[in-house]
């Protein structure tokens, strides 16, 4: 069995360019939770998509039009949303930004 990281520090992750003013970290996880960091330049798109897993985010700098399921709010720096299991979502930043985004379980796909 593998001991379990029970801290992160910023500068042990690499960032990865997803899509032009998109980036991704995934700053830790185990095998039930994950959180990962996205960046976002001001009118980068995080593209429509749905996933199993259970999502939260949390607007750590900027603004983002978030939409759930066919519902749009604008979201902004200090605000959180929670994508249930299998709901269709995606971002638009309204300002550069960052979200923090929690998985449950994780998401092996990052990895």
């Amino acid at each position: 069995m593998t001991e379990q990281k029970l801290f992160a520090q910023p500068h042990e992750s690499e960032w990865i360019e997803l899509a032009p003013g998109n980036t991704r970290r995934v700053l830790i996880h185990t095998p039930e939770l994950m959180q990962v960091e996205f960046g976002f330049e001001q009118g980068a798109v995080g593209k429509l998509h749905s996933h199993p897993h259970i999502q939260v985010s949390y607007v750590a700098e900027g603004r983002f039009e978030v939409t759930i399921d066919g519902e749009t709010e604008v979201v902004e720096q200090g605000g959180s949303f929670i994508v249930p299991s299998g709901l269709e979502h995606g971002v638009v930043a309204l300002t550069r930004g960052r979200l923090v985004d929690v998985f449950t379980p994780m998401r092996q796909d990052f990895l």
